[in-house]
């Protein structure tokens, strides 16, 4: 995969993202944005598992920070 494809291509697209639990016991991840609504189920288990993703994936991100490898993109809007 070329570095302009997928995780690593920078966006003018704009969005919002909800987290919270739902009444049958869900996680849900509610991502909207001007042309879209994606709402995304996961069990609790498969929830703390994407926490963890996250989790890792802001350490090393931090690290290439520390190293200059970050471009200076926007933060995400939440």
């Amino acid at each position: 995969m070329s570095k302009n494809n997928g995780i690593n291509r920078e966006t003018a697209m704009e969005g919002e993202i909800q987290i919270g639990p739902t009444s049958l016991g869900m996680v849900r991840l509610y991502v909207r944005g001007e042309n879209f609504d994606l709402p995304m189920d996961f069990t609790p288990d498969e929830a703390r598992e994407i926490a963890e993703e996250i989790v890792s994936a802001a350490e090393e991100a931090q690290g290439m920070a520390g190293k200059g490898k970050n471009k200076g993109g926007k933060p995400p809007r939440r």
